[in-house]
């Protein structure tokens, strides 16, 4: 067994880094023998050196990252600050200086990742980042590793918790949505400033990492379609309900039947109950994956938090560490088949469409004549009316989403259509 040990850098030191550093001290003789060399922490980059950080050596703090990575004897650096900069320059530091690097930043990866995995790939070094996506959650490795042999065709997950919280409370306990999303706030599950999560940007950046290993094709974060869960009302799960369904914030990411390209986007959606997504609660992630050989797979678990995000962590930095005893290096980046993003007009899935109108004779006529006209054929409606104001739900057959677009733009024309209420695809039949 080699006794020099690897070093490691480990750039932010927050919730996860504190984990992540945690765990390297106590678990120290454990990783020693899983990676065959003994690993020490040898620094930790951080912006406030006066914060207390409980069982870190003060000796190890620094606010200067930069300089942490150049001093020459660095093996491994482990980078939880987030965001785009600083961290994209530290990383590109450390592969000029021959450092391996272990990365949880889904941004950066869903913006730069092309980039990054080529500069770690002219250099010969490691780029891992299993905690970018789905937190403690085995996900990355089995789609880039486990199932490299085989054909992807389609993953459907839940990848953000506190969107999944949010929407379970609201479905569980009937709350609307401030009432939930405060609770999510209190609870510690949302931030003071939700947007990431309630808008689909956090799990948009994750999709556009997924759908690139899972389709060996590049996906870029602006390429992933994206739609929040705000709207989402009391009154749409009610309809959910009535259809044996539930709501969940799902990234779904396909590729064409003629298999020519692929398609990425994050939205709300109803889903059968009868679906293995559909009993995910709380803050917990789960991600469905549809293989031409394997079938269907299904991983769950806990997806941030800083022991879980830690423990992906971990589980890199022994991989990059084998490959450093071994000089080699692990799997990078698989873009070969060069796939072009198609656009959401091109998606193809159902509809639920909830519309206010005029209570009066003919209306569900004009109505259903609308939907024909562009090419949308219609499953069931549900009418409901009362003093001269009526609402018409209506579940469609599978259609392009361009078409269900044309069809809802002619809809607010007509006089008889007092207001679109809401308008949900239905996914995971």
């Amino acid at each position: 067994m080699r006794t020099r040990p690897l070093k490691v850098a480990l750039l932010g030191c927050g919730v996860v880094g504190s984990e992540v550093a945690r765990i390297m001290t106590t678990h120290a003789d454990d990783l020693t023998a899983r990676i065959g060399a003994p690993v020490e922490l040898a620094g930790v980059a951080v912006r406030r050196p006066s914060k207390v950080r409980e069982g870190i050596d003060p000796a190890l703090i620094t606010t200067d990252a930069t300089a942490l990575l150049k001093r020459g004897d660095i093996d491994v650096a482990i980078e939880v600050i987030g965001g785009i900069e600083p961290a994209r320059t530290l990383i590109t530091t450390a592969f000029e200086h021959g450092i391996s690097v272990v990365s949880a930043n889904k941004a950066l990866l869903a913006q730069d990742g092309a980039a990054l995995h080529a500069a770690a790939g002219q250099a010969g070094l490691d780029l891992y980042y299993e905690a970018a996506v789905a937190g403690a959650i085995p996900l990355i490795r089995p789609l880039r590793e486990s199932l490299a042999g085989d054909k992807i065709n389609r993953v459907m997950g839940i990848v953000n918790g506190t969107t999944n919280f949010i929407l379970d409370k609201m479905d569980s306990t009937g709350a609307g949505y401030q009432e939930a999303l405060d609770e999510a706030t209190a609870l510690g599950y949302a931030e003071a400033d939700p947007t990431a999560d309630v808008e689909g940007y956090d799990a948009a950046a994750k999709a556009a990492i997924l759908a690139g290993i899972a389709f060996h094709t590049r996906v870029h974060l602006d390429d992933v379609y994206r739609e929040g869960m705000t709207e989402v009302s009391a009154a749409d799960f009610a309809s959910a309900k009535r259809m044996g369904c539930t709501i969940k914030l799902l990234a779904i990411l396909e590729r064409a039947a003629d298999g020519e390209s692929v398609t990425a986007r994050v939205h709300p959606a109803m889903i059968p109950l009868s679906h293995p997504l559909a009993s995910v609660r709380e803050a917990y992630n789960a991600v469905f994956v549809e293989a031409e050989a394997a079938g269907r797979l299904m991983f769950y678990g806990p997806g941030a938090g800083g022991a879980p995000t830690a423990s992906a962590v971990l589980g890199d930095l022994v991989a990059v560490c084998r490959n450093k005893l071994a000089e080699a290096t692990g799997p990078g980046e698989s873009a070969y088949t060069q796939l072009p993003v198609s656009p959401m007009g091109d998606v193809v899935t159902r509809y639920h469409i909830s519309l206010d109108v005029a209570d009066k004779p003919g209306v569900l006529a004009q109505v259903a004549t609308t939907f024909a006209e562009h090419g949308v054929s219609i499953d069931t409606v549900r009418q409901q009316g009362k003093d001269g104001e009526a609402s018409l739900v209506v579940v469609t057959h599978r259609a392009p989403d361009a078409s269900l677009s044309g069809t809802v733009e002619a809809l607010r024309k007509l006089d008889t259509v007092r207001g679109v209420a809401s308008i949900m695809r239905v996914e995971g039949e």
